[in-house]
């Protein structure tokens, strides 16, 4: 027998795939969908939560739950794309904005994400990526400064891959990624665009060159009601 709270969400996601309730409105109260579905309060938070879990919905402080666009921007997990060549696929105006650039000696945290020796010179950026707009991606990037000499603002703000791979000729393999949601950090929120959201979606990456050398470590904070996130499985025996 189906589980009160998989009807509940199957329901309402019906409604929200069929636009009976549209993206950007509230739903109802978990008190008035609990009146609705003569049910528990606990039930009705559990089918909540799986249409949260399924991109269906944003739970905001204090507001409710929040319907999201159902046409969120894919953005592949097992893929290792540069932003750049995501974007021409987009139909967005896409912009970055390189917010900082300097060379520092890898110690601790540094050293550690890069497994590099210590004190070996390493880039830290940060930049912004913009979708009309709107500040909707953070990311931060380290590279070993040994394998990306000459790196540029103009460069960063263009693509870090192009120029490795076409200007320097290295050869980007494969990466190692983490995918986790977080609460969004004073940092996040002084220089995202993140209206009422509290969480983002944080995908850390090690990424490596065709040799196995670790050459970046990225993390990309992005904002949950903008992106989905897809992968392509195959089942193995």
């Amino acid at each position: 027998m189906e589980k009160k709270f998989q009807a509940i969400y199957d329901l309402l996601a019906k409604e929200i795939q069929t636009e009976k309730i549209k993206a950007g409105k509230l739903l109802p109260s978990e008190n008035e969908l609990t009146e609705r579905f003569a049910t528990s309060r606990e039930t009705v938070r559990k089918a909540l939560q799986l249409l949260s879990q399924n991109g269906y919905i944003q739970k905001l402080q204090g507001k409710g739950s929040v319907v999201l666009e159902q046409d969120k921007l894919p953005l592949p997990v097992s893929g290792l794309t540069s932003f750049k060549e995501l974007s021409r696929s987009m139909s967005h105006k896409v912009e970055t904005c390189v917010t900082s650039l300097s060379c520092k000696k890898a110690h601790g945290f540094i050293q550690q994400v890069l497994q590099c020796e210590e004190g070996a010179p390493v880039w830290e950026l940060h930049r912004l990526r913009k979708l009309d707009g709107e500040a909707v991606i953070y990311d931060k990037d380290l590279l070993l400064e040994e394998l990306a000499p000459g790196l540029t603002e103009e460069i960063a703000g263009d693509s870090i891959y192009d120029y490795l791979e076409q200007e320097l000729g290295l050869s980007i393999s494969y990466a190692k990624k983490e995918v986790v949601v977080e609460e969004a950090q004073a940092e996040d929120k002084a220089i995202m665009d993140l209206g009422s959201y509290q969480q983002l979606v944080v995908v850390r990456s090690a990424v490596y060159l065709e040799d196995t050398t670790l050459f970046q470590y990225t993390e990309s904070k992005h904002r949950p009601d903008k992106f989905r996130f897809v992968d392509f499985a195959r089942r193995t025996k």
